[in-house]
Parts: C-alpha cells; structure tokens; sequence
C-alpha cells in the first residue's frame, strides 16, 4: 500500500512503484471513475469506443444474410462452449 496526499490546488502524486508498474509516464491522461468509498484511476483509452454501426462497413462478408433465428443459434452454441470450457 502506498500513501499520497491531496495538495491544496487538489493535486496527487502517484507514487514511482504504481506509475512503473503500469508503464504511466508524465502526460499519461487518466480516467477519475467515482466507486462509493473512493477513485479508481484508468488509463484513457488512445482511442474513443465505438459502435458496431460505425464501424459495420469494414466488415467483409459475402453470402446470404443470417436470420435472427440463426444468429439466435449460433449465440446460443457459443455460450454453451464457453460453458463446458469453464467446467
């Protein structure tokens, strides 16, 4: 466990070990996520999230477009491999 303290201007310096171990350097932008009882700090992303509509186009896929009830199945067989492998 490390300690720090809030400054004045509301500063706080993370301390060397913490910064080293997660490779942050001077200009890392973090993320400040309120949790109840404190702050958990994550790295911002380089890029922003998106969705798969906008990104959608760059998918290659020739063939006939699945139907609901096939995607249904498809989703369905997945999880229950993912199951079976966590036994």
């Amino acid at each position: 466990m490390e300690v720090t303290r809030l400054s004045s201007k509301g500063q706080v310096i993370i301390p060397k070990a913490l910064r080293a171990a997660h490779h942050w350097e001077a200009g890392q932008e973090l993320i400040a996520i309120d949790v109840g009882d404190g702050i958990l700090l994550k790295p911002k992303k380089p890029f922003p999230e998106t969705t798969l509509a906008e990104i959608a186009g760059c998918l290659n896929y020739r063939g006939k477009p699945k139907s609901l009830e096939e995607l249904e199945v498809a989703i369905g067989t997945g999880g229950m491999e993912q199951w079976h492998d966590c036994g």
